[in-house]
């Protein structure tokens, strides 16, 4: 890719060994953060290179420092730069073109923009489609970094929450907007998302969406404006709070579609809801400890029902009466 930039006159073998991408041969630098080379140049902080034409030009080949690894090349012994081996790696895996290309927000510039001035010179046609630019996760109102010693990993989190919580954690706020991660976000992100499955608890639906239907629009309208999954899944819980007013499993079932579509509600609400229960309890301890609830309660034991009540709560079990008997989840 270095070779057919410089044979097509868009980078140049400077004096040190170095290879530069000349940025005033691409006309359409900056179109993707907004930015004309004027703008850049006049907040520019890059240390000036003597052997640059332009103080913007980039690097496409190191050339070798002393107890650096290399590679040889026909400029000589180096290595590439970051920004083309990013160019050349989505065009050997994924094509010249494809749709949707990723990353931080910190990488819009220089690093995107790079590519597509790479990719696009070389290739001759468009680089990519839809760029999506997620925002940084923070913990508790501050960045994550390995220096602030708030680090961990997505498997760290699912030692301690379900899966599909997360995924609807995340979900609730828009890709591009900060991730503030807390116990408590994620706590709360599991609560609403219970409120969900209980709609659908004891009902036996299958997911089906309704392509006509005013639901389906609108949430088909929200994830069509930039991904924007808050606004969709706001239209899950109209759905749950329609349903539990009408009892309709039409609407149940759109409710299940459409929360299928983000990957959301695909289990069974039982399962789901007894999840996680303790290790020291399992589902038929807690049914024999409901039945002897059930028991005190028809000899008006009241204070032996709320004594088991209370120590289901205490190992993690909530109770929940209804006309149709008493179930249970996990906290």
């Amino acid at each position: 890719m270095i070779s057919a930039l410089i044979d097509k006159g868009y980078a140049y073998h400077a004096a040190n060994g170095d290879v530069f991408y000349s940025v005033n041969r691409f006309a359409s630098y900056g179109k993707l953060s907004g930015k004309s080379l004027e703008d850049l140049r006049a907040g520019e902080r890059v240390e000036v290179d003597a052997f640059k034409h332009d103080p913007m030009d980039f690097v496409l080949w190191k050339s070798v420092k002393p107890n650096e690894p290399s590679w040889d090349s026909p400029w000589g012994k180096g290595r590439p730069g970051w920004h083309i081996e990013c160019s050349v790696m989505s065009a050997c895996h994924l094509g010249k073109h494809f749709d949707i290309h990723g990353g931080g927000q910190d990488l819009q510039f220089p690093h995107h923009e790079n590519e597509i001035a790479q990719s696009e010179a070389a290739n001759d046609c468009t680089f990519v489609n839809y760029w999506m630019h997620n925002g940084f996760v923070r913990v508790d109102d501050e960045k994550m970094s390995k220096s602030l010693g708030n680090f961990f990993t997505i498997r760290d989190v699912l030692k301690k929450y379900d899966a599909e919580v997360v995924r609807f954690f995340i979900l609730r706020a828009h890709y591009r907007s900060p991730l503030n991660y807390s116990d408590k976000h994620l706590d709360d992100a599991k609560q609403a998302l219970t409120r969900l499955y209980t709609a659908l608890r004891g009902v036996d639906v299958v997911a089906k969406v309704d392509v006509s239907s005013p639901s389906y629009k609108v949430f088909k309208a929200a994830m069509d404006d930039d991904f924007n999954t808050p606004e969709a899944i706001a239209i899950l819980f109209e759905l749950a709070s329609t349903f539990n007013k009408s009892g309709d499993l039409i609407v149940a079932s759109q409710l299940k579609g459409l929360a299928n579509i983000l990957g959301l509600l695909e289990r069974c609400p039982e399962v789901f809801m007894q999840g996680g229960a303790n290790d020291g309890l399992d589902a038929s301890a807690i049914e024999n400890l409901i039945k002897d609830r059930a028991e005190a309660k028809r000899v008006k034991n009241f204070a032996e029902a709320d004594r088991i009540r209370q120590e289901l709560l205490i190992q993690g079990i909530v109770l929940e009466d209804s006309a149709q008997g008493t179930s249970w989840r996990t906290v």
